[in-house]
């Protein structure tokens, strides 16, 4: 049965996601500060994080971090009142694979978590269909979600990594904003051109500009020298 972290400082709104998260049929564990969140991810296996960004200790943004260093993925579903647009790219920035505002609909986010475990399951492949797929100088492990570009190792966030994963399965074919805003979030909501904006600013950064170029008025496409 997978484990479910729900760390909130509101302890009606962690009691509430318990409710409608065990009829998902999960286990629930609760935190009501980022130190609690904390010493729960160091003393069970957890499959899945529901995260509030204010919360007293340790805010949200610090748990992120500490989860993107368990070696074992773990999807983060963030739950915040802030709902400014630069809230949501700093939580997608730091690793986040969603975020929902409050107030929020249960049985949306109990939907968002069976969605996540089923994609976190549908991963896991056997060893010997190992899934490479390179490039230009760049290469994905999609068992590892590993990138290694020119010999060195690259980290990338889940969305950074999905949208690059898009890219590099055809080189030089245009993809179009909405393409690319559905392989990293799936489809979920209005198409987001700030955040697709800022995830391929950092893809730039991080395996070299040269490799992704803007077709004005379409979209992007992967291209550029080893």
């Amino acid at each position: 049965m997978p484990n479910i972290l729900v760390a909130d400082d509101e302890k009606e709104i962690v009691q509430l996601l318990r409710i409608y998260l065990e009829t998902v049929g999960v286990t629930v564990l609760e935190a009501n500060d980022g130190a609690q969140a904390m010493a729960l991810l160091e003393q069970h296996p957890v499959d899945l994080a529901l995260v509030d960004i204010m919360m007293p200790k340790i805010d949200g943004y610090q748990l992120i971090k500490a989860i993107r260093r368990q070696e074992k993925y773990i999807p983060v579903i963030v739950i915040s009142a802030k709902a400014a647009l630069s809230d949501r790219v700093l939580g997608i920035d730091l690793g986040a694979d969603d975020y929902v505002t409050k107030p929020f609909e249960p049985l949306e986010v109990a939907a968002k978590v069976r969605a996540h475990l089923r994609r976190l399951n549908a991963a896991v492949r056997p060893v010997q269909e190992r899934h490479v797929v390179s490039a230009c100088g760049v290469e994905l492990d999609l068992d590892t979600c590993t990138v290694n570009v020119g010999g060195e190792n690259v980290e990338l966030t889940k969305a950074e990594f999905k949208v690059l994963e898009l890219l590099i399965s055809q080189p030089r074919r245009v993809f179009t904003k909405e393409q690319i805003y559905e392989s990293a979030w799936y489809g979920d909501g209005a198409v987001d051109d700030n955040t697709i904006r800022v995830i391929i600013s950092r893809l730039r950064d991080k395996i070299g500009a040269n490799h992704i170029k803007t077709i004005r008025g379409l979209g992007y496409r992967f291209e550029g020298k080893e």
